[in-house]
């Protein structure tokens, strides 16, 4: 039987004894109706798998006793993908979940010249992603930026591959056949597309043009078909 696994962002590899926090103990205890002596499973989204037994239980706390601990290293390269606010704000979410599923290692939201939808709640998109974590029963947690500009995405200089998908019609590689094999970011616009000048900003910036398919995608497919096909590359 799969132990429950629960997200525990201040637990180090140090503690063998450990007091959950308010949320899991409410998950743990009120709704899964946990008891004593139970195995549960804890990450600290940062690699750290620890298994734990419950061993003291009242009605505001519960202690566990942590027996093993291991670490466990990210599956693929790093990966980022740079998406737009979408209007549709349940569209987003559902793509912050499948993204998180999927191993994404970075996601970054875009406020472009066309993306008609600015206002971004931090704290129930970070819960979003927590739970796609826990779902997936992952233990590297995506790292959630806040809402950046089109053009400020190109202060950030580590990525070895970059990339940006667009509708303009050139000549564009399929991203299955881009090697990803280092660490990777691509653009992906909002409802409408990137208008031509932030296109242009990108090749400037040396971001490769690519191509997903022969349909047009809604943002959040797009989003996600580029998550699955970075996790099949990897």
């Amino acid at each position: 039987m799969q132990h429950p696994f629960f997200y525990e962002p201040n637990i180090t590899s140090a503690n063998k004894i450990f007091t959950l926090s308010s949320d899991t103990f409410k998950h743990a205890i009120q709704v899964l109706r946990l008891k004593e002596n139970d195995i549960i499973q804890i990450t600290n989204g940062k690699g750290l798998l620890c298994k734990a037994s419950l061993t003291s239980i009242d009605k505001k706390q519960a202690i566990v006793n942590i027996f093993e601990t291991n670490f466990i290293e990210r599956n693929n390269y790093p990966t980022t993908i740079a998406i737009s606010l979408l209007k549709n704000t349940a569209r987003f979410e559902w793509f912050l979940e499948k993204a998180t599923e999927l191993g994404m290692a970075t996601i970054i939201p875009l406020i472009c010249k066309r993306t008609e939808k600015q206002h971004f709640r931090e704290d129930r998109m970070k819960t979003i992603v927590i739970a796609a974590m826990l779902q997936s029963q992952q233990v590297w947690l995506p790292e959630l930026l806040l809402p950046i500009n089109f053009k400020d995405v190109f202060t950030f200089n580590q990525y070895a591959v970059k990339l940006i998908a667009h509708c303009l019609e050139e000549d564009k590689k399929p991203l299955s056949q881009i090697n990803t094999h280092e660490n990777t970011i691509v653009l992906i616009g909002p409802e409408g597309d990137f208008s031509e000048d932030e296109i242009q900003l990108a090749n400037k910036n040396n971001y490769i043009s690519i191509s997903l398919g022969n349909t047009r995608l809604r943002t959040e497919t797009a989003g996600v078909a580029t998550a699955v096909l970075l996790a099949l590359n990897n």
